[in-house]
């Protein structure tokens, strides 16, 4: 299996996915759980037996339209209002999920040290790009909304920085404290100053021109640009997408970006993260469908366990600094957090990119693939019944 994906295959994704959508529509699936789905079955027809995927593949291709397109939407107001809370949530969110699952696969399981972490790591970061998916879809409230996915985006990056630093460890680089910390100072800050010069020199010669074909053209090359040079230095892409993204969405709109173009851009964005986000979970479904998870049964169920204890070990200690201020999390909130922290792509690259001298390496990719159809199909079906329950949906207004 190669890499790329050849005509006939993405035209068979593209139909595929426009079908999903409309079914998926009338009969009220989420969309992505409906994309897996489909997966699965396109994986025993001969056009979906090859169908690859890959870390290059996820990070390379699909996420940085989606991340941008994320972070092109949030309103950097909010976003900065929020950021206290989100900010905690994700940096020693992910430590503590990180440690408590990989604490609880080498205990119980006798995993090694190492492979542990690599997939507590992997697997403590929600997945922006199921997360995002799911809450527009549902149309959660506005703050929830925004709580979720800034959390998401943000604790992707970091689990990212912290698997980086496992992989030198499994290359048998020396680590130091002060060594982990200018790696970890140099990924975030690197790829948010990247990001941000990028975005804003490229808006800068989109301010010469009023031909919205020209602004969409530069926005691809923010987009792209940013995440795969952030990641050629050994920075964080996700962050670069970020930071380019909020650039491009607060400042643009105020004269970068022509008032006719505006839409333009808006709806070219929306196209592609439409587009990524139909084929990269087409292709996880059609990877599930391979995956020997009946030989790990034991392993992942305690993988989900502590995924779970390892998600709510992070939200609600962490909520209780932010109980007495205006970032309170109302109890709901925390809730949703926890299991709305859906688990998807990233994760998957991420194990797929776990170095081939870690004995769990085999073990550590087909567990991930059984955590990512546990999130998507039992907590990303019960998410919007909860939503209703709750009356966080946008539908009315509830006693937090």
């Amino acid at each position: 299996m190669n890499g790329d994906i050849g005509l006939t295959e993405l035209g068979t994704l593209l139909v595929v996915a426009s079908l999903v959508a409309m079914v998926s529509r009338r009969i009220g699936l989420p969309y992505t759980a409906g994309l897996v789905l489909a997966g699965i079955g396109l994986a025993y027809l001969p056009v979906g037996a090859e169908l690859p995927l890959s870390r290059e593949l996820v990070f390379n291709v699909f996420l940085p339209p989606l991340i941008f397109e994320a972070a092109m939407q949030l309103r950097w107001s909010r976003f900065r209002q929020e950021m206290p809370l989100t900010v905690v949530l994700a940096f020693l969110g992910v430590a503590i999920s990180a440690a408590v699952v990989a604490g609880g696969m080498h205990l119980l399981l006798g995993w090694s040290l190492l492979g542990a972490a690599f997939f507590g790591v992997l697997i403590a970061a929600t997945d922006p790009v199921s997360v995002i998916a799911a809450f527009k879809e549902m149309k959660a409230e506005p703050r929830l909304s925004m709580v979720v996915e800034s959390e998401s985006l943000l604790n992707d990056g970091v689990a990212a920085v912290a698997f980086a630093l496992l992989v030198g460890i499994a290359n048998g680089e020396a680590l130091t404290a002060s060594g982990a910390a200018l790696a970890l100072l140099w990924t975030v800050a690197g790829g948010l100053v990247i990001g941000a010069v990028i975005g804003v020199v490229v808006l800068t010669i989109a301010g010469r021109t009023t031909d919205h074909l020209v602004e969409v053209t530069l926005t691809t090359v923010v987009a792209w640009g940013s995440f795969l040079l952030a990641e050629h230095v050994h920075a964080s892409g996700v962050f670069a997408a970020l930071a380019a993204g909020l650039i491009v969405g607060n400042v643009g709109p105020r004269g970068s970006i022509s008032v006719a173009g505006r839409q333009h851009v808006q709806d070219f964005w929306t196209y592609a993260a439409f587009l990524a986000n139909s084929c990269l979970f087409l292709l996880i479904g059609s990877h599930e469908a391979h995956q020997p998870i009946a030989l790990v049964s034991l392993p992942l169920i305690i993988a989900i366990i502590l995924t779970l204890i390892g998600r709510a070990a992070a939200v609600y200690p962490l909520a209780l600094p932010f109980a007495r201020s205006g970032l309170r999390l109302p109890a709901t909130y925390q809730h949703v957090l926890v299991w709305g922290g859906l688990r998807g792509a990233v994760g998957l690259a991420l194990a797929l990119a776990v170095p081939a001298n870690i004995a769990e390496r085999g073990q550590i990719v087909v567990v991930t693939f059984g955590v990512v159809a546990f999130s998507i199909f039992a907590q990303g079906l019960t998410m919007p019944r909860l939503l209703r329950r709750w009356r966080l949906n946008g539908s009315g207004e509830t006693e937090h």
